[in-house]
């Protein structure tokens, strides 16, 4: 009876970790994939590739190392695709990003310079330039609080009450709410018009020096800074010493190949890792990677209706996905200014990134998170041999 009562922990776990997952963030992957110009037939095979590509890899490589590796989508890269300007070429030039971020990640995982070089960008700036790009999302609830508080309202009431509770059922109880608010609106008329499990659509890329350096560049830095070296952190902080290697290349050829069907990046989890990792996954550190392999189970299967899930957020009224996709991301955009500014030596350069990327600037083709790394980057160089000299 206890080992039964012990694999029902392992299945329960999973699906807590894919329901957190998943429902805490998919409003922000939909908004960054209308963003780069997708159409609603892509947007559902982009949700349902991302599903299926992080699903997936989790369960071979939990299986694989017998570890606790949660896989996630880049929600801090998809946040980015969300504020930066749709590329010329549309959607096919935002898929010829995808596959370079997903390409240098397969590099940096074997290619050391490459992983020690994102490695070496100081973590305040990275993290100043990851709350800048989630300042403009972040305030989307309390923009349409103004707007239309019946939208806004209950979802924010939910999520914060619900988050007092226990903040991982947070966004999950404001989705739960929201989708009331879709469904006892004026006129609602839910009517799935295509299949229930939508069609893969095959997006063939385009490839532009623009998009490139502006898209898939940053995409691969936010996501190599804020998902897969923190997510090796956590894995290791619960005692596993997994080779970051195969890991990180992985999640990067999952990348690549779930692209041209829409997903924007795959990468490695943080705070599902450590549910997978805790003693509450399972008493015996060496079995906890079947919390990893159910979790990734339940994403595929979450994945498989992707095509209900966008239909259904099309009947939602304006500013409401906005303010679930800000509301999720507060804690985020909360830890992320923490620890941008935290550093007293590091707060200006820092400061200047954050400006620099939250002000939507593009200078010859570079978008602004960009600039806001190389221009805080200067200041900090500056700064520390000033210090030095003195």
């Amino acid at each position: 009876m206890r080992q039964r009562a012990i694999r029902l922990q392992t299945v329960s776990t999973g699906l807590v970790v894919a329901i957190v997952g998943f429902f805490s963030s998919f409003p922000i992957v939909l908004q960054g994939l209308n963003a780069m110009g997708a159409s609603k037939a892509v947007a559902a095979s982009g949700l349902m590739a991302a599903a299926i590509a992080m699903g997936l890899a989790g369960i071979v490589l939990s299986l694989r190392t017998k570890i606790p590796v949660s896989v996630a989508w880049s929600t801090p890269g998809v946040a980015l695709l969300a504020v930066s300007t749709m590329p010329e070429a549309g959607f096919a030039e935002a898929v010829g990003a995808f596959l370079l971020a997903g390409l240098l990640t397969v590099i940096a995982g074997f290619w050391r310079p490459l992983s020690r070089l994102i490695a070496a960008i100081p973590a305040p700036l990275a993290q100043a330039m990851l709350s800048a790009v989630l300042l403009s999302i972040c305030l989307q609830p309390f923009s349409a609080m103004g707007k239309a508080p019946w939208v806004a309202l209950p979802v924010i009431v939910t999520w914060f009450i619900a988050g007092q509770i226990n903040r991982l059922i947070a966004v999950p109880c404001a989705v739960v709410v929201a989708a009331l608010v879709v469904v006892i609106q004026p006129g609602f008329d839910f009517t799935l018009s295509g299949a229930v499990i939508p069609k893969p659509v095959f997006t063939i890329p385009a490839f532009s020096i623009p998009s490139l350096i502006g898209i898939g560049l940053p995409l691969f830095i936010v996501t190599m800074a804020t998902q897969n070296i923190p997510g090796l952190a956590i894995i290791r902080s619960f005692g596993y010493q997994p080779a970051p290697a195969p890991l990180i290349s992985s999640v990067g050829g999952a990348s690549l190949l779930s692209a041209p069907f829409g997903a924007p990046a795959t990468c490695l989890a943080a705070i599902t890792a450590a549910m997978c990792a805790n003693e509450e996954s399972h008493p015996d550190p060496d079995k906890r990677y079947l919390s990893a392999v159910f979790g990734g189970l339940f994403y595929c299967l979450f994945g498989l209706f992707a095509g209900i899930i966008t239909a259904f957020a099309g009947l939602a009224p304006p500013l409401l996905l906005g303010t679930l996709a800000g509301v999720a991301l507060l804690p985020v955009f909360a830890a992320s200014a923490l620890a941008a500014f935290e550093d007293a030596s590091y707060r200006q350069a820092a400061a200047i990134t954050f400006l620099v990327t939250a002000s939507g600037v593009t200078i010859i083709g570079l978008s602004a998170a960009v600039w806001g790394l190389v221009l805080g980057g200067i200041v900090q160089m500056i700064n520390t041999r000033m210090a030095r000299k003195t």
